[in-house]
Order: C-alpha cells, then structure tokens, then sequence
C-alpha cells in the first residue's frame, strides 16, 4: 500500500521543528503560519477568545492541539484550496509514546485534536498518514487526523484524510450534548471512519472509502456512532455523496458503537438525500461491532438517498424515515440555537 501524496504538486515539504515563530498582524488578533513554523506554536501563542490563525500553503508534520482556553479560535488555510495546506503525523492508536509511558489510544493518535468552544477550521487538509502495513507488529490500527470535543466546531471546506477512525465526533462528557457542522469537506478511510457521540452534521460532504488489501468483506464501514442514550440526535449525513475505491458492496454503510465504557450508548445515524454508490451494500448496509448490540435495535434510518448502494431489495435492513418524522432530522433541528455561517 503506498502512502498516499497530501499536497499538491509544487508545493514543498517542511518541518514544522524549525524555530520560525508565527507573526502576528495588527489588532485584528491574526496569526501567520509560514513554511518552517509550527502551527502548534500559533496556537500555544494565543492568549484569548477570537483569534485567527492562517496557515500558509505547505506541509506541516506536527501534531496540533488547541485546549479548551483557545475559545472562539478560527484556524485556516492560506489559499481557498485544502490540498494546499496540510497537517499530518503518522501515531496510531499502539504507537508507543517517546517516553516509555504507554501507547498513545485512539484519541491520543490524532493528528489535530481540539477541545475549543467555537473552533472554525477551514480551507486545509488535515491527515494521518499512518499505515498498517508499514507496521504489521502494531494491533491498535486506529490512526485518527482529527478528534474534536466541545461545543459549536466547525470545520468547512476541509480535507480529512486517514485510513481507520478519521474523524472523531467526540463530547466533553457524557452528559454534553456538544454540536459539530461539517459543510463541504472531504472525508476518506476504511474502518469506522467517521464516529463518536457528538451531534454532527454533514452537509455537502463527499465520503470516499478505500481499497483496501484484504480479502474479506466487509472491507469496512463509513460510520460508526456511540450516541449518549439521553441524546436525542447523533450523526446526520445529507445531501452529501459516498463513493468508493473498492470494488462494488465491500463496504457497508455503518455499525453501531456501543464502548465497554460506556454500555448505555443508543447509537444514532440519519442519511437523508444522499448519494450513494456502489461501494456500499445495498442488501445488508449495516452490520454489527459486538452481537451483544445488535444494529436493529439502535436509531439507524434513511431517508430519499439515491443511487445503486441506496437500492431497497430487503426493507427490513435499511429502515427510513417517514416524510413526518424527517421533519425532525434536520441541519435545524440537530445544531438549534447555533446558525454556523457557511
């Protein structure tokens, strides 16, 4: 398997451990990341709510983590193109840490992690470019390019590019129903890679799974969520496009993930209006994590998707929603009192 090209072509390769601090521009609290800075020392520059931090075209291999203080942050791309600007790192999940202290974990493997109220991101390409086979002794093959927590994130026109649990849609606690927006961003992976249990809507997204060298299926799954029982919307996917570079029902659509820590979750998934391609089962979309926590018995629905893999040749495995009860599953309804601007 080869690594996959991150950034475009001509564009150079920089080490973000090179000591060029970002510059600040006036009053207007804005930071510049150029090629040979470090976008975490951006961010660790940041003394307040409402800050901006534009990232210049490049490749920046660092790992990149905004806390909970850094409210309101907005970090983006120099160029309107996410294929120019790019930050990647290659942890996974059983990568061990330089210390000595233990494996990184899931969330720990993620190349840009934010627990940031208010966190815009757009207009760059975040990765981990991790790969199995370059490590066939590591069995924790989670390998995350972004875990996000905490209320109003907003990620527009971003490239998410991994192979297992891409994009975490996390919670600061089991309690908080925290809401995240995705609006034309591109993600692609293998293995559950868009999951966790916050209220996240996808708007416009275009899904990709990947070939993978395997020969089972299924090859893997789009969507694996872990919605808090309490919560009355988990995932919600529409008028976005799911395609495939594997050959045609290797992937299915989703399963449900119900964590041995917290045996409560009532997985939530809606896919309404949505293209779907081939790649995708159309027979039996959904398949179990554990038996114990049958697909049946979580909040899977569908809703007038379109395409081969939307195909309905056995009802009963991919139950929709009624026109009423669509009513409540909307951009609206999930994200409330927050508006993003798109």
């Amino acid at each position: 398997m080869r690594r996959r090209t991150l950034l475009a072509a001509g564009a150079g390769l920089f080490a973000a451990g090179v000591a060029t601090p970002a510059s600040a521009t006036g009053a207007r609290r804005v930071l510049h990341v150029r090629p040979g800075g470090s976008v975490q020392a951006a961010v660790d520059a940041v003394d307040g709510p409402g800050w901006t931090i534009v990232v210049h075209p490049g490749t920046y291999r660092e790992v990149v983590d905004v806390p909970a203080d850094k409210a309101e942050l907005t970090l983006r791309g120099a160029s309107r193109d996410p294929r120019d600007t790019v930050i990647v790192y290659n942890n996974a999940n059983g990568t061990q840490k330089p210390d000595g202290s233990g494996t990184y974990g899931t969330a720990g493997s993620a190349t840009f992690t934010s627990a940031a109220p208010g966190l815009t991101v757009r207009d760059l390409t975040l990765a981990n470019d991790w790969l199995r086979a370059d490590h066939p002794d590591i069995t924790g093959t989670q390998a995350v390019a972004s875990c996000t927590y905490g209320d109003r994130t907003h990620f527009d026109n971003v490239r998410l590019l991994a192979h297992q649990d891409t994009v975490f849609v996390e919670t600061t606690a089991l309690t908080s129903f925290d809401r995240q927006y995705f609006h034309r961003c591109y993600i692609e992976g293998d293995v559950d890679f868009v999951f966790g249990r916050a209220t996240a809507v996808f708007e416009e997204c275009h899904f990709h799974t990947l070939q993978r060298d395997v020969t089972f299926t299924p090859k893997g799954m789009v969507f694996a969520p872990s919605t808090a029982r309490a919560n009355p919307h988990g995932i919600l996917a529409l008028r976005s496009r799911i395609t495939s570079g594997a050959e045609d029902a290797a992937y299915k659509l989703a399963r449900p993930w119900v964590p041995s820590y917290e045996t409560t979750a009532w997985p939530s998934l809606v896919v309404r209006d949505t293209r779907i391609g081939p790649g995708i089962d159309p027979v039996a979309p959904y398949t179990n994590m554990r038996e114990a926590y049958p697909w049946q018995t979580m909040r899977f629905r569908e809703y007038r998707n379109s395409g081969p893999g939307a195909a309905i040749p056995v009802p009963e495995n991919r139950p929709q929603l009624t026109r009423e009860q669509a009513e409540s599953h909307t951009k609206a309804t999930y994200l409330g009192d927050w508006c993003p601007r798109a």
